[in-house]
């Protein structure tokens, strides 16, 4: 009898989107965003941006999207619709509930100014938009597993991580990347918490950031990043609990010290600084053996790493004595 083995990441056919549905809900995008620009006025389009989207800069890079996509990441798991996947969302800066998007519209994303510094050649500053256009933009099709047991898979757009290790030359001393979100009270209510360590922080190590897995995303969908889904930078470490994933990045700092991360500052009962998915190895308040799919009540097993354990797996062999996963 013959047996077929699967990947560790296979769905069955009848759960995947089919490819025709998803390029044709993309060209009609398209063509009802051109519709709007080329065939309305100036006064109805801002009429629906808040003040700091009419006022801010132009993204100098929206005539890149939507980009290539990259096969070796797609999964066999449906597209989550895009209006959930904008619409449900943890961004504390601007609140602790799901429904932050419409608030996180009031965050301007132009100018913004990139900062590499700690242990590396040269410390430097440069603006996202001469960041972007570097890069050689990709898609991922890629899971996003929360440690509040939901899931998500999301077309992101965006370039790896090492790329940007590249530009800054860090030195052999350094074993770690700090990462550090925008600090802005007066427009992100949640950071009026002066009781929170802001601004949002997290860290991995230089080897997680090295691999291929490791990206930094600038758009979804199709098109740039939502506001509300950490424009104009945000990191994805598809094989992490998704708090590691941190939102609107303004600064990258090379250090030989381990970064104490935002959750580990609040919660490290709870939260360590490895937070690699582990169905086996419980929330101190909740089971990681299952997963919800957004948009969905099914539930679904969760696997090792999020299933990327053929790509994540070997940084963590010699690590046996850490806490690698809550």
């Amino acid at each position: 009898m013959f047996i077929k083995n699967h990947r560790n990441w296979y769905i069955p056919d009848s759960k995947v989107t089919p490819e025709k549905v998803f390029w044709n809900r993309r060209e009609f995008s398209k063509t009802v965003i051109a519709g709007s620009i080329l065939g309305g006025s100036t006064s109805n389009i801002f009429s629906v941006l808040s003040p700091s989207e009419a006022l801010a800069e132009p993204d100098l890079n929206a005539d890149r999207y939507p980009a290539r996509i990259n096969p070796r990441y797609t999964v066999r798991r449906p597209i989550t619709p895009e209006h959930l996947a904008t619409t449900y969302n943890n961004f504390f800066e601007f609140g602790s509930s799901k429904d932050i998007w419409k608030s996180a519209k009031q965050l301007p994303l132009r100018p913004w100014e990139i900062r590499l510094d700690g242990m590396v050649e040269k410390p430097m500053t440069f603006g996202v938009d001469d960041l972007i256009k570097k890069m050689p933009l990709e898609e991922r099709v890629l899971r996003h597993r929360c440690v509040e047991a939901w899931s998500m898979t999301v077309p992101w757009t965006g370039f790896p991580l090492r790329l940007l290790l590249d530009i800054a030359k860090p030195l052999s001393q350094a074993k770690y990347l700090e990462m550090s979100a925008f600090e802005l009270p007066d427009i992100a209510q949640g950071q009026r918490q002066i009781w929170l360590p802001w601004p949002y922080g997290e860290g991995i190590t230089i080897e997680e950031a090295s691999n291929e897995l490791a990206m930094l995303v600038v758009g979804a969908y199709g098109a740039p990043l939502p506001h509300q889904n950490g424009a104009p930078l945000r990191l994805i470490l598809p094989w992490k609990y998704g708090f590691k994933s941190i939102k609107s990045i303004q600064r990258f700092t090379f250090t030989d010290r381990r970064p104490v991360s935002f959750w580990q500052e609040i919660a490290g009962n709870e939260y360590g600084f490895w937070a690699n998915v582990n169905p086996e190895v419980p929330h101190p308040r909740w089971s990681q053996e299952t997963e919800r799919m957004l948009g969905s009540n099914e539930r679904v097993p969760t696997r090792i790493f999020n299933g990327y354990g053929e790509f994540v797996s070997h940084l963590y062999t010699d690590l046996r004595n850490e806490n690698l996963f809550l």
